[in-house]
């Protein structure tokens, strides 16, 4: 079994910066893409970030230039700077990753509350 554990969220006020941190454990062999997504209330989960075992990124438009991912493979842990942030940034934040355990399949967070507001 795979368990992802996030943290790292908590209230902000606009303008201002948060880091998210996410370590996967468990029975893995290998890991593809890790990163994030969101959910703000009444609304779908949306992509975040992602990031593949090589570096390559995918950002949403909404947080290109003000959030950065990274990756230490070593630690099998995926972090998001978040600077500039907007009251529309608000939203629970989901860790994903695609891991090898016998089989590839998809691993969530328990989610962090990020709550942009003055």
């Amino acid at each position: 079994q795979v368990q992802l554990a996030e943290s790292g969220g908590g209230l902000v006020q606009p303008g201002g910066s948060l880091r998210l941190s996410c370590a996967a454990s468990g029975s893995i062999s290998s890991i593809n893409d890790m990163g994030w997504y969101r959910q703000a209330p009444g609304k779908e989960r949306e992509l975040v970030v992602t990031i593949n075992h090589a570096g390559t990124t995918n950002y949403a438009d909404s947080v290109l230039g003000r959030f950065t991912i990274s990756r230490d493979n070593a630690k099998n842990t995926v972090y998001l700077q978040m600077n500039s942030l907007k009251p529309e940034d608000t939203a629970v934040y989901y860790c994903y990753s695609e891991v090898l355990v016998t089989i590839w399949r998809e691993y969530w967070g328990q989610g962090t509350q990020v709550t942009v507001s003055s």
